[in-house]
């Protein structure tokens, strides 16, 4: 890898895999929520269940807080086991606002943020 890619690289602190769900499909998502808990252990942080939009979420959701090195096993994973559930996965390298709308990946359709709270007044 460059320099400059592992620059790049390295300005990503963590990431998260946004879950997102709703009447209809809570059971599916309570079977995923529990598959990643033991398929990754230790290695994710498994959030709580909200069965209501929270912050810039437009649909219920549940995170998965995780290390840069657990990106190549969990994201694969997600792809493969999602359930049919739409998972928004973005960075945390600094500034929200480009973390959630410029450098998200969305497994499944994407859906529209409400951004309007990381804006720059």
């Amino acid at each position: 890898m460059s320099a400059s890619l592992q620059e790049g690289a390295a300005a990503i602190e963590s990431w998260h895999a946004h879950v997102y769900f709703d009447q209809a499909t809570k059971t599916r998502a309570w079977d995923l929520k529990q598959r990643v808990g033991e398929a990754f252990g230790e290695r994710v942080t498994v959030g709580r269940f909200h069965e209501r939009p929270v912050g810039p979420h437009p649909m219920w959701s549940f995170q998965i807080a995780f290390e840069p090195e657990v990106f190549p096993d969990l994201v694969p994973w997600l792809a493969l086991e999602r359930d049919g559930l739409i998972v928004l996965v973005h960075p945390n390298a600094g500034d929200d606002l480009l973390d959630h709308r410029d450098r998200a990946l969305w497994l499944g359709a994407g859906l529209d943020l409400k951004l309007g709270m990381f804006e720059r007044g």
